[in-house]
């Protein structure tokens, strides 16, 4: 099956946080509070997959008040965080949501990644993900991790779905 084949059965997009979302860079302040940086592009794109009709959610090996806050700023209710077994998180949704796989398109970057890629219908990953996880995934954004890679796989998503010109549309 080709990309656009599976990119066209997608109706949720899941995503990692920390590296994928953000840069992967934890700054913990003095008083344990923590900071991360979220890409605006990245967050345009996922309230346009969100109008469009598509589900968004975050996946999380991490808690982190961050995270909360950024998925609120989004109106992102799918927030599964301090899941030590992401494959487990992954059914868990699935199942709250009555999905099958391969309505699934799902970015990781790193290695407790792997099990959720290999089930996804649609696996995707950062530019600058590890050689190992890049090699496991359908599809790898042309943008690092923080940095555009979630507009990047919503807009693919989006483009095979015939979805993104109505965006555009909308702006031009």
């Amino acid at each position: 099956m080709t990309i656009q084949e599976k990119a066209s059965r997608v109706r949720l997009v899941l995503f990692d946080v920390d590296g994928v979302l953000t840069d992967g860079v934890v700054i913990v302040h003095a008083d344990g509070s923590e900071s991360k940086g979220f890409h605006i592009r990245d967050g345009a794109a996922i309230v346009w997959a969100r109008r469009a009709g598509l589900a968004v959610g975050f996946l999380s090996a991490r808690s982190s008040g961050a995270t909360t806050e950024r998925a609120a700023q989004l109106a992102v209710t799918i927030v599964s965080q301090g899941v030590a077994n992401k494959l487990t998180g992954y059914e868990q949704i699935l199942r709250d949501r009555g999905l099958a796989d391969d309505a699934v398109a799902y970015m990781g970057d790193d290695l407790l990644d792997l099990p959720v890629l290999a089930r996804a219908g649609l696996s995707a990953a950062p530019a600058d993900a590890p050689v190992d996880v890049r090699a496991a995934v359908d599809w790898v954004s042309g943008s690092p991790g923080g940095r555009g890679a979630a507009r990047d796989l919503i807009e693919m998503v989006l483009r095979a779905q015939d979805r993104w010109d109505e965006i555009v549309r909308q702006y031009a």
